[in-house]
């Protein structure tokens, strides 16, 4: 097939392309890359940079080098303990011993006498003679001899699939360079006016130096380039969605104060200015007539709950309900007791609506909740669930929102007379993630804790060194002060983790706390059976609580002084964080102590950011660097947007001016039906909607 030169080509094929033929498309086809267009996206995972190409006779000891030459000499040689593989490199200058202790098979058949390479590695010497072992090699054809020094070379990452129809980065390289001349010019969705505006080079110099860099400027101009594009239209979609919400017309929430001073009169502490604050930027949304869609972060402690009910007290002043759904039962009731304690007094009826309520009160409360006899409900997903109708819904709060999905949000919005939106979360969000995954919402943040919260020292113990913490605990314990244990219940190995914790349970209930009572929780359990352990260990008659991570919210036991989490390395910083904020709750000095069944340093290192800050900011942002966003927030979450070239971690200040340029655009152009926007109208419209529509940030 011929290939002419048109805007439509982007949507060729790519089996036609020279080198790639039926099988190999078939390949592709399994990495989603189906057009000429999916190709020229498929960016390198990494540059061999041969803009230093360093001679053998210049290299030194210690030193980090790129090599080009000649391999002579591949041969595999035996030893004891396995076999290990040997050849030499020539260039010009001289020559320099390659050696590989793994993956030999493979590199012997890879690897032939005579072919030229490019290798990166770092000098050493054996026996006199320099060595270079381990060394990253990357085949050069001939074209790329020619053009040996001046060049970066990009590495493609290769699946298994791509592997089997014999395609390597060379290839790759070659039938992409091939895409790019094909094509001719590539239209841009941005216009002159405003890549000079974004300080852009077009997308044709991108797309082309992403590939095929001549220096570091151009990767550094065409990677710019590339991630604001991604970041762009995701922040389009979320302002585009917020001016959608901004735009509806609801009745005011007045800010009526008679409910509101009877709580706080009522409080044994006093609000903290962040608090005050908060509670501040939440009324100035109840006086717009465009419902509130706020984000409430705040870290473990801090007291959002306590500003969730005040907010609430003002609605239901003004006649609506109040609608708070939790993630877990146990949290649920958590709440419902605070709601219940706060409004009693002021004769507000509070009701809990939870899948194990029994039919009889399930009907009960339907009813109260349908005639406004219930003005505040708090629930988990039940809540939204087809057969709830409320009289006159004016506020939804959602306690650790990112465990609902998108719709079920929605689904519960989609009851309200006004619908107004409180999202809350415990887990302190980097701001990068805050401003992608809940750039449409407005944000408010409590940063400090209330005077009265007690210190909680934190500390590292190896796994042989358990008895030291049984014996603090066994201290605490008669002194009538109450302690958890932890272990992890990983979703990939759940029946081997429930099983450790049921063991260790059985052992320390009949050995070392054998004089205490010891009780156990963990997912499996019915909800009866959760709850009733809960009761028993919030009325002290449970002294010491085994538990999974089932505990990581809901449990707010102001005489709970120790809690022991138990393999350490297994759970992210920040769900750690959330653990380790299960006690100090009341006025005790508490402790976490952390222990860890491994030797790594790099585990021992990420544990001491724990021992260091209670800023649940500072650990989040540790966090998200060495985990990333998919499993922030301690579960993997599938439905994060994978971007091409964008990162969440290090694209801080990109995500921030992307965002402010596509809110600039939909202030003005709402419809993108301007001229200067149709452009980019049409490109999230094709490529970017339907992305994103499929992911959590819709």
């Amino acid at each position: 097939m011929e290939i002419n030169k048109s805007s439509n080509l982007l949507e060729t094929p790519v089996q036609y392309l020279k080198g790639v033929g039926p099988r190999r498309a078939k390949a592709f086809d399994s990495i989603e890359i189906k057009t000429l267009k999916d190709l020229i996206y498929y960016f390198p995972r990494k540059y061999l940079d041969r803009t230093t190409i360093h001679t053998i006779d210049s290299v030194k000891i210690d030193s980090k080098v790129n090599l080009v030459g000649t391999v002579k000499s591949v041969s595999l040689r035996k030893m004891r303990t396995g076999q290990f593989l040997t050849a030499k490199l020539h260039d010009d200058t001289g020559s320099i011993n390659l050696m590989w202790f793994k993956g030999v098979d493979y590199i012997k058949d890879s690897l032939k006498d005579g072919e030229t390479i490019a290798v990166h590695g770092k000098i050493n010497e054996y026996k006199g003679n320099f060595q270079i072992a381990h060394p990253e090699y990357d085949k050069l054809n001939d074209n790329e001899i020619a053009l040996s020094t001046g060049f970066l070379i990009p590495v493609y990452p290769l699946t298994e699939e791509l592997k089997k129809v014999g395609l390597t980065s060379r290839n790759m390289r070659k039938i992409i360079y091939q895409a790019l001349n094909s094509l001719g010019n590539i239209s841009d969705h941005f216009t002159k006016a405003q890549l000079d505006n974004f300080e852009l080079c077009s997308l044709d110099e991108a797309m082309r130096n992403i590939h095929c860099p001549d220096n570091i400027e151009e990767l550094r101009l065409a990677t710019n380039r590339l991630k604001f594009d991604e970041h762009f239209f995701l922040q389009l979609l979320l302002a585009l969605r917020k001016k959608k919400i901004s735009e509806k017309r609801f009745n005011t929430i007045a800010f009526k104060t008679e409910i509101y001073n009877q709580i706080v009169k009522n409080l044994n502490f006093e609000l903290t200015k962040s608090q005050k604050n908060v509670l501040k930027e939440i009324v100035e949304d109840f006086l717009l007539e465009k419902p509130m869609n706020r984000m409430l972060q705040g870290d473990v402690g801090c007291g959002k709950t306590i500003v969730s009910i005040l907010a609430s007290s003002i609605v239901v002043d003004n006649g609506y309900q109040v609608a708070i759904m939790a993630p877990t039962d146990i949290l649920a009731k958590q709440l419902y007791k605070n709601f219940t304690h706060n409004f009693e007094d002021a004769g507000i009826k509070c009701d809990i609506l939870v899948g194990s309520l029994k039919s009889k009160e399930k009907k009960e409360t339907l009813e109260r909740i349908n005639n406004g006899d219930s003005m505040v409900i708090v629930g988990t997903h039940a809540l939204f669930q087809k057969d709830v109708f409320f009289k006159n819904l004016g506020l939804v709060i959602i306690d650790e929102q990112h465990r609902f999905g998108v719709n079920q949000r929605k689904d519960l919005l989609k009851k309200c007379t006004v619908p107004n939106l409180l999202a809350m979360t415990a887990t302190p969000i980097p701001r990068t993630l805050a401003i992608t995954y809940n750039g449409d919402m407005d944000l408010s943040i409590i940063d400090e804790l209330p005077k009265n919260r007690p210190d909680i020292f934190t500390s590292q113990i190896e796994k042989n060194n358990l008895e030291t913490a049984y014996d603090f605990i066994t201290e605490k314990a008669k002194n009538n002060e109450q302690s958890i244990i932890v272990y992890p219940l990983i979703e990939e190995t759940e029946t081997q983790d429930l099983e450790a914790a049921l063991e260790s349970y059985i052992k320390l209930k009949d050995t070392i706390f054998k004089e205490y009572k010891v009780g156990l929780i963990h997912g499996k359990l019915d909800s009866d059976e959760k709850n009733e352990i809960m009761n028993q260990f919030i009325s002290n008659e449970i002294q010491i609580l085994i538990s999974t991570t089932v505990i990581e919210v809901g449990i707010d036991n102001p005489n709970a002084s120790v809690i022991l989490i138990n393999n350490c390395e297994r759970f992210g910083l920040s769900q750690i964080h959330q653990l380790r904020g299960r006690v100090g709750r009341g006025s005790l000095t508490s402790y976490c102590i952390l222990c860890s069944d491994t030797e790594s340093e790099n585990t021992k290192q990420r544990l001491s950011i724990l021992c260091k800050t209670r800023n649940g900011f500072e650990i989040a942002d540790e966090d998200l660097k060495l985990r990333g966003p998919g499993e922030f927030f301690g579960e993997r979450q599938s439905g994060f947007i994978k971007f091409r070239i964008a990162d969440l971690v290090t694209d801080g200040n990109i995500i921030r001016f992307a965002r402010k340029k596509a809110f600039e655009i939909v202030d003005k152009d709402e419809n993108l039906e301007n001229s200067e926007n149709r452009l980019i109208h049409d490109r999230f419209n094709s490529d970017y909607l339907k992305l994103f529509l499929n992911t959590t940030v819709n």
